[in-house]
């Protein structure tokens, strides 16, 4: 995973292990890490899987909401991990007695505060973007189309929002329409392709041509769809479709 960091937050001196999901927007906590804060137990898991049965037994509507992802453990490996968002979050504290639990809560809106300063101001998000690539090694001229190539991508999906299209599958459906265009391989066989795991992100992987051509089909596919005022789904799947193929064939021909 990018930028090891990003996915650490310290509350008193305790490790709190986190995913943002780009998707949804929405900070995802390890649960078993929040317990261990709360509860002060020498035996978080135990604690949870307990607390967790009870819950379940109470019918209670958290006990639902536990969801699972990938995240790094002490011996370096990842492991499925029980997650809950910001407002699940907030219900666990109501389950756990804790003199932490008030102070937890002004972290918990603290540690968010990141992410709503680069809403407001979007200048910050780009540089800590590129601050990561740097230290990741990468060349200038790389880091420079990588943001752009962000730009570029965001710009599409605002549009596919706009039109009604969900993010998520939907927006899975039709990157894959735009990389088999580009480049005959959906993003799953790009990336099995290119020897990577799930977690990695395809484009931190790609080289300069790569993200030239990424950046022309979603812009192509962009202006295709505004310029027809595409609606349906049907309809956008086959803009994107369409962006990939007509870019691949000019990078064919001018080869």
């Amino acid at each position: 995973m990018a930028d090891e960091r990003k996915h650490l937050a310290i509350f008193e001196g305790k490790q709190i292990r986190r995913h943002w999901d780009p998707k949804s927007e929405r900070w995802f906590f390890s649960v078993v890490d929040i317990v261990a804060v709360l509860s002060r137990s020498d035996r978080p898991r135990k604690y949870w899987d307990d607390l967790k049965r009870k819950l379940r037994e109470e019918g209670s509507e958290l006990s639902g909401k536990i969801g699972q992802l990938k995240m790094m453990a002490i011996d370096g490996k990842y492991y499925l991990t029980d997650v809950a968002d910001t407002e699940d979050v907030l219900r666990l504290i109501q389950s756990i007695p804790s003199p932490n639990a008030e102070p937890f809560k002004l972290w918990l809106a603290m540690v968010g505060r990141e992410r709503i300063d680069e809403i407001r101001d979007p200048e910050l998000a780009v540089n800590r973007a590129k601050a990561i690539y740097e230290r990741k090694g990468y060349s200038k001229d790389w880091i420079d189309k990588r943001l752009r190539g962000i730009y570029i991508r965001n710009t599409l999906t605002d549009e596919w929002k706009f039109r009604g299209i969900k993010a998520g599958k939907e927006f899975a459906i039709l990157t894959d329409e735009i990389y088999k265009g580009a480049f005959d391989l959906t993003a799953q066989e790009h990336k099995k392709h290119k020897s990577l795991d799930v977690d990695n992100n395809l484009r931190d992987h790609m080289e300069d041509l790569e993200l030239i051509l990424t950046m022309l089909c979603e812009a192509t596919t962009t202006k295709f769809t505004k310029e027809r005022d595409s609606k349906e789904f049907v309809r956008i799947q086959n803009d994107a479709r369409e962006g990939g193929e007509m870019v691949a064939a000019i990078h064919f021909y001018v080869q």
